[in-house]
């Protein structure tokens, strides 16, 4: 088809003739689909870039060359194939009409032609937006041209119309509001998506929300701010589907899987997941992964003790880390960074194993599965384990951690647990034996750098499917040790940093990894491209 040309047609600088022959094709001929794999839905004329063009829109791509006249009358034209440009429809997440309005107009105006909202893929994996102006003046020309290109977006599967958003206005800084309303909520308004706001008050606000949301009203859940307002969310969003499932909530062996993905805009400190997710701390870049319909499946913990369901998570820590964030909550007066400074300095200067029992069961999954993405079939696998196979370790343990993602973050670009991964239907268990206070400095600094943090003789670690922690109180403790113990967590009750989020449990507390419990709004960090793109936006 094609459509109006409009005034956009405009002398050009000829070409010597044997050059036009070599650059150009006659504007009548249509590109063989053999060439290009697939059949044209719409071609005509805009001006793109204060050049007039011929512009192709397939259900895949849309693409536009230059017109060139053959003589200065203009009675015949051709088309610089060889300066061929293209978009991918997969990154196209937004078409508007533009117009022209006067300044207080807010419908009608002049119609210009259309904009075309595209995700750019930059460096350090890094999305950003950009725009592509397609000009004509024609009414009935754009408005074919943006029926057709609105049908394509639409075809576009887990692309979110309809989000649950959940900001914790006291992360970090206190700068999720800003976040939030500056850099999110316009790029969702841009891709039309519809949006219900909560901004939480008090701990747990999430969660007591989501416990009575109706979420087959949304296409998704997100949630701006830290780590512990994302591990909230989650725990929430798994526990509906439990509750929607009509199973228990106290003790859950077997849990169904969360009804609707999640996704996470960073605005905290450390923002673990976001990093995991994206590779990067960037809310532009979580935003456009979520309007893309980005989908990531993530296994997930459940912590629980002999009796009930303590929390669903992706990671804990045990000794070290717990006691530091214990120390943290503790003094939320402070600043945010000062008040973490101070607790890792803190639970450093007064070091402590401590003595506890591990049980875990080895992840038995045989060598042809082990690339296996299906769910189903890691499950069975992961079942397949049998009580003669638990091994068990008791002593003395500065930290314990047992993690389910690679959990990537700044200060440890290769990850807490780099030897796992997002979806591999496995937890990594790594135990750090008792050491001097000098060589647990050592191992921590191998965090935040490319070198093997594991490889000390004090570092343990395993690849497991399950494993249960029995803390042993020791007996006759001195007054320096209680008053330790006592600073970071209540009275019987030893501290888990559960991603980021304080929970305190007396007993024996067993972990399970559940295959891909959950979607996320994201992309698997392994695959992702750091290359430079250049932008065609105009």
């Amino acid at each position: 088809m094609l459509g109006a040309a409009g005034p956009f047609l405009r002398p050009q600088r000829r070409a010597g003739t044997e050059e036009r022959r070599r650059r150009v094709a006659p504007l009548a001929a249509s590109p063989p689909p053999a060439e290009r794999g697939e059949e044209p839905l719409l071609r005509g004329i805009f001006e793109i870039g204060k050049r007039s063009c011929d512009v192709v829109l397939s259900a895949r791509r849309l693409r536009w060359s230059p017109i060139v006249p053959e003589s200065p009358a203009g009675d015949s034209s051709t088309v610089l194939q060889d300066e061929e440009e293209i978009i991918e429809m997969k990154d196209v997440f937004s078409v508007k009409l533009k117009r022209r309005r006067f300044v207080g107009q807010k419908k009608g105006g002049t119609l210009l032609g259309i904009t075309i909202f595209k995700c750019l893929h930059k460096e350090e994996n890094k999305l950003t937006d950009c725009a592509v102006h397609l000009n004509n003046l024609s009414e009935d020309h754009c408005n074919s041209w943006f029926r057709h290109l609105k049908e394509i977006l639409n075809g576009f599967q887990n692309r979110p119309k309809s989000l649950k958003v959940f900001v914790n206005p006291s992360s970090h800084k206190r700068e999720a509001t800003h976040v939030y309303y500056e850099k999110v909520a316009p790029l969702f308004k841009l891709a039309d998506v519809k949006t219900d706001v909560t901004v939480t008050e008090y701990e747990g606000h999430a969660l007591s929300v989501l416990k009575e949301c109706e979420l087959q009203a949304f296409d998704g859940v997100v949630c701006v701010g830290g780590d512990g307002s994302v591990s909230e969310v989650a725990h929430g969003l798994l526990l509906k589907a439990q509750i929607d499932a009509g199973k228990g909530t106290d003790y859950i062996p077997a849990p169904v899987r969360a009804s609707v993905p999640l996704g996470v805009i960073p605005a905290g400190t450390t923002n673990i997941l976001a990093h995991t997710l994206y590779g990067i701390k960037h809310a532009v870049t979580a935003t456009l992964h979520i309007v893309m319909g980005h989908i990531q499946p993530v296994d997930v913990c459940t912590f629980s003790t002999p009796s009930k369901l303590l929390r669903f998570g992706f990671s804990a820590m045990f000794g070290f880390g717990a006691r530091t964030l214990a120390l943290a909550e503790k003094h939320r007066w402070m600043p945010s960074n000062q008040r973490k400074d101070f607790a890792f300095i803190k639970t450093l200067a007064d070091l402590k194993p401590e003595e506890c029992e591990l049980s875990f069961l080895p992840l038995q999954i045989p060598q042809e599965d082990c690339h296996e993405n299906d769910r189903k079939k890691k499950e069975k696998n992961r079942k397949k384990g049998s009580k003669d196979q638990w091994h068990k370790i008791q002593g003395h343990f500065l930290n314990v951690s047992i993690m389910a993602i690679p959990c990537l973050c700044s200060m440890a670009p290769r990850g807490l647990a780099p030897n796992t991964r997002l979806n591999n239907g496995s937890m990594a268990l790594i135990v750090v034996q008792n050491t001097s206070r000098t060589e647990f400095i050592k191992h921590l600094k191998r965090y935040a750098s490319v070198k093997n943090q594991f490889n000390f003789p004090f570092v343990e670690t395993y690849t497991v499917q399950e494993v249960k922690l029995q803390p042993r109180r020791k007996s006759g403790l001195d007054a320096k040790e209680n008053t330790y113990l006592n600073a970071t967590s209540a009275e019987g009750n030893y501290p888990w940093n559960i991603d980021g989020d304080l929970m305190e449990e007396a007993s024996e507390v067993h972990v399970r990894v559940h295959p891909q419990l959950i979607n996320l709004y994201g992309v698997n960090t392994d695959d992702l491209e750091s290359s430079k793109a250049t932008c065609n936006c105009i």
